[in-house]
């Protein structure tokens, strides 16, 4: 039985978050606007109108550039991209043909296994969206607002290997654009866009067969699946002595099933010719290194230095590199505490995360600053607090805004190490719980932890949970 080797390359489409289209002064985010209320003659084609170039979305595309391993060109150009459609009102997209914006380019992506994965570059350009169309009751509906919005349109070389290999770039892609700030990069508000070309081949083949292309995907999941059941369709064709033919496909996430569009168009279609209404876009040294000038240091760079730097496991430097400003909270935390960084990671990701996550924070928003995750830390080395006291204040310090120790003073909860005080405490939990006394020493000891915890209850979380136990092992036990 033939075994199949899959040959994927990816078209994305990344909205920049410029306050104003790429060629005019619309507002560029309408996601929550009404439609076509964000639209002027230039960005619906109106004659006469000239397009007057974003300064920002090309500082924003050569940043991007330069995080991809592509390579700014000094000289660029625009050009004429035609064909027709009801959305694309002048007839033609403003684009980048064979002089982009920048050229070549990769990401590489780290795979399971421990090795890496390098996806190269086809193609990155600057260009304009079109509008979007919908179908209503019978009629086609048309929403100009979307015209005009900036785009990086990148297109991946064939290099990527499975449905996996494809999820897995499209999501280190995506933190990629937010932690550098380019792109807000939700599928679901289409700030970022992704087709897949599908094909398969023979194992160890080398040539490439005829490619199948998968639009209107609009969550990473979604291409994961979409190219699986385009995989398994191309299998079945095969074997069953047909052949692939170069369509366009459409993928309907509700019903989980793709449905042919159209034939695939060539280059040669849209009939490409230099926009003669734009100025090239020339890139001085001097411009360039003021766009990268404050070009930060990238999420697997930084991964890799929390590992070797902080010693951290690759699992803490993961999640903690996940976001820009949760990897700059840890490490102003680690710096405030002067400790280990590791109780600085265990207490950010099991703790911390869980209440940004509650109340939908970033960790840039948080009250909770970086110096008052370190002083609950502090406290609790200190044994003026227990750790479950450390771990509620990080809660109050968010509801209020004060300091962990202001907190502890105001309300009373410094930790109990008073011999008596817990004795006291252990002996009335042993004297109301006969039962729970004649298991343990009849050899249930895992009680001991039910037995801690009524004292820490009984006690407000307030006594020393290590004194705690002894006592109570010590009276269980006389």
């Amino acid at each position: 039985m033939t075994e199949y080797e899959v040959v994927i390359g990816l078209e994305t489409h990344i909205q920049l978050n410029t306050q104003t289209k790429i060629f005019c002064a619309c507002k560029a985010d309408s996601w929550e606007d009404a439609p076509n209320t964000n639209i002027c003659p230039v960005c619906t084609g109106q004659p006469g109108v000239l397009p007057v170039m974003n300064k920002t979305a090309v500082e924003k595309a050569v940043l991007l550039a330069t995080a991809m391993n592509a390579q700014p060109q000094p000289v660029s150009f625009f050009d004429r991209k035609n064909y027709f459609y009801p959305d694309l009102p002048k007839g033609y997209q403003i684009s980048q043909y064979d002089q982009p914006i920048a050229k070549g380019g990769y990401l590489d992506l780290p795979m399971p296994d421990g090795s890496t994965r390098r996806v190269g570059i086809e193609k990155l350009h600057l260009e304009e969206d079109a509008g979007k169309t919908k179908n209503e009751h019978g009629r086609r509906l048309i929403d100009f607002n979307r015209c005009g919005v900036p785009l990086v349109e990148m297109v991946t070389k064939p290099d990527l290997r499975s449905a996996d290999e494809a999820a897995q770039y499209l999501t280190r892609l995506r933190q990629l654009l937010r932690w550098l700030g380019v792109s807000e990069a939700d599928m679901e508000k289409g700030h970022l866009r992704c087709d897949a070309n599908v094909s398969i081949r023979p194992k160890c083949a080398t040539h490439l067969n005829t490619k199948t292309e998968i639009k209107n995907v609009n969550s990473i999941d979604a291409v994961r699946e979409a190219i699986l059941k385009e995989v398994e369709r191309q299998i079945r064709e095969v074997e069953a002595g047909g052949t692939i033919k170069p369509w366009t496909l459409d993928w309907d996430d509700a019903k989980k099933r793709l449905t042919v569009m159209r034939s695939k168009e060539t280059e040669a279609d849209y009939r490409y010719f230099r926009e003669p209404d734009l100025l090239p876009i020339y890139l001085d040294e001097a411009w360039k290194q003021r766009i990268l000038a404050s070009f930060p240091e990238l999420p697997l760079q930084r991964r890799q230095r929390f590992i070797a730097e902080y010693q951290l496991p690759e699992y803490d430097a993961e999640v903690l590199t996940s976001e820009r400003s949760l990897s700059e909270y840890f490490e102003s935390a680690v710096k405030a505490y002067g400790g280990d960084p590791k109780k600085v990671s265990n207490i950010l990701m099991n703790d911390v995360l869980r209440m940004l996550n509650d109340r939908g924070i970033s960790a840039e928003q948080t009250r909770l600053q970086p110096a008052f995750l370190a002083e609950i830390l502090k406290l609790v080395d200190a044994r003026t607090i227990n750790l479950n006291t450390g771990k509620k204040l990080i809660t109050k310090v968010e509801e209020t805004g004060k300091s962990p120790a202001d907190l502890v003073k105001e309300e009373g909860l410094g930790q109990v190490s008073d011999d008596s005080e817990i004795r006291k405490a252990c002996a009335e939990i042993v004297a109301a719980n006969p039962g729970e006394v004649e298991s343990y020493k009849a050899g249930k000891e895992t009680l001991i932890g039910w037995f801690v915890g009524q004292v820490m209850r009984s006690m407000r979380g307030k006594a020393n949970p290590q004194l705690a136990r002894a006592i109570m092992e010590e009276l269980l036990k006389s």
